[in-house]
C-alpha cells in the first residue's frame, strides 16, 4: 500500500488507527471537521508516542519516524489529494457516515479505496445512502488498534473484487489477520460480543451476581482478556443499546435490550467515556 491513508474522525477509533498506521510505515493523514479539530487529534497521538518512549515501549527514533508520517487536515477535497485509501471512523450513525462517504468519493480519485470503520451498520445500506453502491468495503478495526491483531472485513454483494483485494492488502500492511464476513447488521464480531454482553446484563438485572463477579468468571474461568460487562463499558453502553435496538427491530428477538441497559443509558451511565457504567472509571481510562 503506497501513497496516503486518510482517516476521517479524530475520535477513539480514528486516533488509534492513525497511530498504528504511522507506526506501520504508512503515510497517514488524520482528518477532522476543521484544522484545529484534526490537530487536537494529532497532539493526542504525539502524547501517546511520547509516553511510549518514556515507558521504554518505543525508541525515540521510531517515534520521530512515526511523527513524520502523520499529518492533520480539515476534511475536504485538498485533504484527499494523493490518498490511496480513505477510512471513515465517525460515530455509529448512518446520518453521519453516509454523507461523509459520499463527499470522500466525490473529492477523492476514482482509484481511492473507500472504507467504513463501522462495527455494526450494514455496508450495503451505507453505500446506498452515499450513492456509492459497490464502492464501499467494511473495515472494522478493534480498539486499541495497535494491540488487536484482526480486522473484520464486511463485503456487500456486487462489490468489485479489486476493492476487496486492496482492503485485504491494507489489512496486511497494518499487520492484521483479515477475516471476511457477510455484510449484515452487526456483521459477526458485534453479534457475538453483544449476545454475551446482553446475557451478562440480564444476570446482573436478575441479581444472580455482581458485575465484577460475572466479569471475573469470564476472565479467570475462560481466559477472556476482559469480561462482557467491562467490554460493554469500554464500547459504550449507548452504542450497545443502539445496536441491540437495531437488531431487535429487524426481528431478532434474542437481542431484545434488557431494561437495566436502557435505564443506565437514560441515566447517562454510558461506561468508560462517562466514568460510570457497570464499573466506575478513572479519567485515565482505568477501573477504580
Amino acid at each position: 500500500m503506497s501513497a496516503v491513508l486518510a482517516i476521517l474522525g479524530p475520535g477513539v477509533l480514528g486516533l488509534s488507527t492513525a497511530q498504528w498506521a504511522a507506526e506501520c510505515g504508512l503515510p497517514t493523514r488524520l482528518l477532522g471537521r476543521d484544522q484545529e479539530h484534526a490537530e487536537a487529534g494529532l497532539r493526542e497521538v504525539h502524547r501517546r508516542w511520547d509516553r511510549a518512549v518514556t515507558q521504554g515501549r518505543m525508541t525515540p527514533e521510531a517515534r520521530d519516524r512515526a511523527i513524520e508520517r502523520l499529518s492533520a487536515a480539515a476534511f475536504g477535497a485538498p485533504a484527499l489529494e494523493g490518498a490511496s485509501a480513505f477510512l471513515e471512523a465517525l460515530p455509529e450513525a448512518l446520518e453521519l457516515k453516509a454523507p461523509a462517504l459520499s463527499a470522500a468519493i466525490a473529492w477523492g480519485s476514482p482509484e481511492m479505496l473507500v472504507l467504513s470503520g463501522t462495527s455494526s451498520l450494514p455496508i450495503a445500506d451505507l453505500a446506498r445512502r452515499a450513492g456509492a453502491v459497490g464502492r464501499v468495503v467494511g473495515f472494522h478495526l478493534f480498539v486499541p488498534v495497535p494491540r488487536m491483531a484482526v480486522v473484520e472485513m464486511a463485503v456487500p454483494e456486487g462489490t468489485d473484487q479489486a476493492w476487496v483485494d486492496q482492503a485485504r492488502a491494507l489489512g496486511s500492511t497494518l499487520r492484521k489477520r483479515v477475516v471476511q464476513v457477510r455484510d449484515q447488521p452487526g456483521f459477526a464480531a458485534a453479534r457475538m460480543a453483544l449476545a454475551q454482553g446482553l446475557e451478562a446484563i440480564r444476570l446482573v438485572e436478575a441479581g444472580v451476581a455482581s458485575a465484577d463477579d460475572l466479569d471475573a468468571l469470564m476472565t479467570l474461568g475462560y481466559g477472556h482478556p476482559v469480561g462482557p460487562l467491562e467490554l460493554s463499558d469500554r464500547i459504550g453502553l449507548d452504542l450497545r443499546l443502539r445496536i441491540a435496538e437495531g437488531l431487535f427491530a429487524n426481528g431478532e428477538d434474542r437481542f431484545h435490550p434488557p431494561g437495566l441497559l436502557r435505564a443506565k443509558v437514560i441515566a447517562g451511565q454510558t461506561g468508560l467515556k462517562g466514568g460510570l457504567g457497570f464499573h466506575t472509571w478513572t479519567p485515565d481510562r482505568r477501573r477504580s
